[in-house]
């Protein structure tokens, strides 16, 4: 029995040893599954031309502000430089986040930022669009498929592990690192 005991010991004591495992399936998960889902999220706000980003679609206004354009008739022109503003944000946010942290840049940061994001994402499905029970879900119920509560969950999970251990070996920002604790030649 002992032997078992050692032999399990010495198995999981190096595979806990071994930080960048978890930080490197973290990204790729994070890539797997997130990456297309806010790329695509964030082209459905683009307005046209080539410089569409500073004029978003009437859509990204009903994704989010939806009481607010529906207040106004969806007549995006009588919203103030605040609703531009945030929308503004948030699409170049939905951009900009999930590439740092698939490439692993400022990887921290940018998975914190996507926590944000994913509860400002959350709040407005419940509040602004009226998201029913059954897509708000509950925790520690018989059931594990509602998009927000548990999907969701899963998704801020991920990111905190990107929060708490970083970008791992194969990132950016472990070539940052390495640069900037090289010795400096004489």
């Amino acid at each position: 029995m002992n032997t078992l005991i050692n032999m399990h010991n010495t198995v999981f004591s190096r595979l806990q040893s071994q930080d960048w495992i978890l930080t490197s399936l973290a990204r790729l998960l994070f890539a797997a599954i997130l990456f297309v889902y806010y790329w695509n999220s964030g082209l459905t706000k683009l307005g046209d031309g080539l410089f569409g980003i500073f004029s978003p679609s009437t859509g990204a206004y009903a994704q989010i502000w939806p009481r607010v354009l529906e207040a106004v008739s969806y007549n995006t022109s009588e919203l103030s430089l605040f609703h531009w503003l945030v929308v503004f944000a948030g699409t170049v946010a939905e951009f900009v986040l999930p590439v740092l942290i698939v490439v692993g840049l400022l990887t921290r940061l940018a998975s914190l930022g996507m926590i944000g994001f994913v509860v400002m994402q959350s709040l407005t499905d419940i509040y602004g669009h009226g998201a029913d029970a059954d897509t708000i879900g509950a925790w520690f119920d018989r059931v594990s498929d509602a998009h927000i509560m548990d999907q969701r969950a899963f998704w801020v999970f991920l990111l905190l592990v990107l929060v708490i251990k970083g970008a791992g070996p194969l990132s950016i920002d472990r070539l940052l690192a390495r640069r900037q604790t090289a010795p400096v030649p004489a």
